[in-house]
């Protein structure tokens, strides 16, 4: 198998991320150059101590898409359907894959960081408490969905016929049931 050494990059993840190492030659004489980030299917993941995933792509993919829309229909269509077109267009930038990448408290709060300013934006308002209110009452929160997403995922490859896939989404499962 050849390999394309301008499209591929190598990146540590453990302990000895941050080590310098030399660069990798493929057969052909190609060079391949170690990176702190890596995209790989539309998600970006670190070099760090353990599996991590960048969320800043994400986010920059979300304020985009909303104020593409807010700034052409912003003051002009009602609330609602702002909403409407935020979660059909929007909310799935913000959401693509979060399911396979594990998320910890502060990753979580800058997501709702990222749709609170969104809902401060469409109902002209900042009070915290009153924009809480909005995404729960719009079901736009950030915590469930990622959960839903989580869920949903698990129980594909549980059911899935590769055997890998379900040995390793049991094994997920008992350990959930285990913390809980």
């Amino acid at each position: 198998m050849s390999i394309n050494a301008r499209k591929s990059v190598s990146m540590r993840i453990g302990a000895r991320h941050k080590m310098g190492c030399n660069r990798i030659t493929t057969l052909n004489g190609g060079e391949i150059i170690w990176a702190n980030e890596v995209r790989y299917l539309g998600v970006h993941i670190t070099a760090a101590n353990k599996f991590c995933c960048s969320l800043n792509n994400a986010k920059r993919s979300f304020y985009r898409g909303f104020n593409s829309i807010f700034g052409k229909i912003g003051r002009i269509a009602s609330e609602d359907v702002i909403i409407q077109l935020l979660k059909a267009k929007c909310l799935p930038c913000l959401y693509y894959g979060l399911e396979a990448c594990p998320l910890n408290k502060s990753q979580i709060k800058t997501l709702e960081y990222t749709l609170n300013s969104a809902f401060k934006k469409i109902f002209m308002i900042n009070s915290y408490d009153i924009v809480h209110e909005c995404v729960v009452l719009f079901n736009c929160s950030v915590s469930d969905a990622v959960c839903r997403r989580k869920v949903k995922f698990l129980t594909k490859l549980l059911h899935s016929g590769n055997i890998v896939c379900s040995l390793f989404a049991d094994s997920i499962t008992n350990l959930a049931a285990n913390l809980m």
